[in-house]
């Protein structure tokens, strides 16, 4: 339906839950404290530091590192922390203070909730302290391991300057970054370590560097991650690499053989919508609209979306049931999208391939009969029974509006909600 900037937009942000080999894909992601760990077990050089989930805690960590100064850092799975800003008007998410201070910003900063470039206006809350030792960094770079579509596999990045926006760098200074491709059977070779610390600048010793990013590299494929960023990577006085930031990410699809890794998910951190769903192996992502879909298969779930859009309103969700829901999964998602005070309408867009009409019917009147109905509700059936599922509706006695195709239903929805 055409190149809107706001559809455009619409897909973006739905795109970020697709994956080739499944229609959605939650990537898990590890507070600073619980991915500097698993560095540290790995050989990576970490600071020392120590989580604090109350005040007493953070002063007890403080007192563990007994130095005179520390610090300290809001555990959110989201970047740009240190200008970010607390609700309650404390700037920045992370400080470097005296030890004498620690129950002062302990206090502010826990509980509270911190608003960055990448969190979204409503800030993610902080629960988690990470109280680390103040280190003599003397360099800062930057370095990631992300997988590369155009060499299908790992590539490594790295760049001389550290500490800010790697974005901000890419879009300003391109040529300051290197990217080396690492062929996954092989695995990363001296030659390529030793490439990236040319590039990083180090100025220490650069075989005691390289050992550095083959233990990076090792964590990146041993613990099957999607990402591994430090920034900054820094140098210390004595010329050895430091990890004084970390972030990893990890493949959903390991969960299965990475158990202790996924069982530090936090949730708090995420969606209760997208959280709620996971529980019924629903594919849904929260988005800002005021339609709701309820749709099977990931591609007829983005043109949904689109002509929704195309006729003015926006969606409020991407919400594909897959191909085997039963009853209660469509209950469960009903009962997420009328949770959703922002929804005027709903859009039932269904295709009955694997998934029949029959089944979507039966389980759409049972969700409006246990959740009740307090806003306009348009399906669009067809495929795989779809006369027993039309049937279904019509003779519910709900007020249920019923679309011959999608433009016909997603026409319905927008007027319904222009009234």
């Amino acid at each position: 339906v055409g190149a809107d900037p706001a559809r455009m937009l619409l897909r973006s942000q739905a795109r970020r839950v697709l994956h080739p080999t499944r229609s959605f894909c939650r990537h898990l992601n590890l507070h600073e404290y619980q991915s500097a760990a698993l560095m540290k077990e790995k050989g990576v050089n970490v600071p020392f530091g120590l989580p604090a989930k109350s005040v007493e805690e953070a002063v007890e960590a403080a007192a563990k590192i007994g130095d005179d100064e520390v610090v300290i850092k809001s555990q959110i799975l989201a970047g740009g922390r240190g200008l970010g800003s607390f609700t309650n008007g404390l700037k920045g998410g992370v400080h470097v203070i005296k030890t004498s201070q620690v129950a002062e910003y302990a206090g502010k900063m826990l509980g509270g909730r911190l608003v960055t470039k990448q969190s979204g206006p409503e800030g993610k809350p902080v629960d988690t302290l990470l109280i680390a030792k103040k280190m003599d960094l003397v360099n800062e770079m930057y370095f990631s391991i992300t997988l590369d579509r155009a060499s299908a596999g790992p590539l490594m990045v790295a760049c001389a300057e550290g500490g800010t926006s790697i974005e901000d760098l890419a879009a300003s200074n391109p040529e300051k970054i290197i990217k080396v491709p690492v062929d996954i059977l092989k695995g990363i070779t001296d030659a390529q370590a030793l490439e990236v610390v040319a590039g990083l600048g180090v100025k220490g010793d650069k075989d005691k560097a390289a050992d550095q990013i083959k233990a990076l590299y090792k964590l990146f494929t041993d613990l099957d991650c999607t990402m591994v960023e430090v920034n900054p990577l820094a140098e210390d006085a004595q010329g050895n690499l430091v990890a004084a930031d970390a972030k990893v990410g990890f493949d959903d699809n390991a969960a299965f053989r990475q158990p202790a890794i996924f069982s530090q998910r936090d949730t708090s951190q995420e969606d209760p919508r997208e959280v709620a769903a996971d529980k019924w192996d629903l594919n849904y992502v929260g988005l800002d609209g005021n339609i709701g879909c309820m749709v099977n298969g990931a591609g007829l779930a983005m043109a949904t979306m689109d002509i929704i859009a195309a006729y003015g309103a926006s969606p409020a969700n991407f919400l594909d049931v897959g191909g085997s829901a039963k009853k209660d999964q469509i209950t469960a998602a009903f009962k997420i999208i009328t949770a959703d005070e922002r929804v005027k309408a709903i859009m039932i867009n269904i295709f009955g391939g694997i998934m029949k009409c029959d089944v979507i019917a039966e389980g759409v009147v049972q969700a409006v009969k246990d959740v009740g109905l307090k806003i306009p509700l348009v399906v669009r059936l067809e495929g795989t029974n779809v006369a027993e599922g039309k049937a279904i509706i019509e003779n519910s006695g709900l007020a249920i509006t019923s679309a011959n195709d999608l433009d016909d239903a997603a026409q319905k929805a927008v007027a319904a909600i222009s009234q």
